[in-house]
């Protein structure tokens, strides 16, 4: 699968009212701007639009269920995107402060790149975070890197540099029977779900549960198709690995959304947690996912992990 890591980087141009967990506001002004930016038919029903099939905006946000072969039932297919911010705590920013971003694409979205920018332009324009005066706080889009390369010329206003992008691929599993320890580290929040309820508690065969059906579903709709896995083998052989430390925390926090005009809430765990047992096999599996963040709600950045692994 096509993997392209881009770095955002961008310079406030009024003061700004932010949230402490940026994710969520960075990909709700997004979805806004990206169909400004490219709708040409202003349709309010995207599924009556000619242009449907065609277009990125609703290849995006208004995509139709498939079967996902992993899990074995029907569901959305996963999105080709993640924003990511960085680890920045602060809520308010003044003028000329930088805020900065990683931009993640899977597969053929790599292409779109442009489309992306574009948004992002727009977003500046149209500001973000709460209003302060008349307005949201403004932002002048700076730098877009890609493997340490500036693909973005601002004076122009296009991208200069054609992107880099790299195969992902999981790596063949180890056999290995020897004990070892991994200590997760979530940096930001995980939401799980099992048995329709949100999980508060991460035991080893749920992680594992988790990081197929992320592997598989991404796989599946932006790759080569999912990897061939002994999926249910692995689950049940996951009951030998135990909890030996654990220091999870819950943490709510709200966001408000646009599109269904109400705030919500996206709590989830923090922390870490150490596991021990036969891990062989699954260490290409957790070493893949800290690329790909696991759980709900990936595109505002959560669910991403941190993975230290001793003997």
């Amino acid at each position: 699968m096509l993997f392209g890591a881009y770095r955002i980087s961008s310079v406030l141009l009024d003061d700004a009212i932010l949230p402490t967990y940026k994710g969520s506001t960075f990909r709700g002004a997004f979805g806004g701007c990206l169909k400004r930016a490219v709708c040409a038919v202003k349709k309010s029903n995207c599924s009556d639009c000619l242009l449907f099939s065609r277009c990125i905006y609703a290849q995006l946000f208004e995509q139709k269920d498939w079967r996902d072969q992993g899990a074995g039932r029907t569901v959305a297919p996963p999105h080709p995107y993640m924003i990511e911010p960085d680890n920045d705590q602060r809520t308010r920013l003044r003028a000329s402060d930088e805020f900065n971003f990683n931009l993640l694409l899977f597969g053929e979205i790599n292409a779109s790149l442009p489309y992306f920018v574009y948004a992002f332009e727009l977003m500046g324009e149209q500001g973000i975070g709460k209003k302060t005066g008349e307005h949201r706080a403004r932002f002048s889009l700076r730098h877009v890197r890609n493997q340490g390369i500036e693909l973005f010329d601002p004076q122009k206003g296009r991208l200069e540099a054609p992107p880099r992008q790299e195969t992902l691929l999981l790596p063949p599993l180890e056999t290995s029977k020897e004990t070892a320890s991994v200590s997760i580290t979530l940096n930001t929040p995980l939401r799980l779900k099992s048995d329709n309820h949100l999980q508060d508690r991460v035991e080893f065969p749920l992680l594992v549960r988790t990081m197929l059906r992320r592997v598989s579903s991404l796989f599946n709709a932006w790759g080569e198709g999912e990897p061939q896995l002994d999926y249910k083998g692995m689950i049940k052989r996951a009951e030998q690995i135990v909890v030996v430390d654990g220091h999870l925390y819950w943490h709510d926090w709200e966001r408000y959304s646009n599109r269904q005009e109400q705030a919500m809430s996206f709590g989830g765990m923090l922390g870490s947690i150490t596991y021990r047992g036969p891990l062989a096999e699954y260490l290409p599996l957790i070493r893949l996912c800290q690329r790909l963040h696991i759980g709900k709600q990936t595109t505002f950045g959560l669910g991403k992990f941190t993975a230290e692994f001793t003997k």
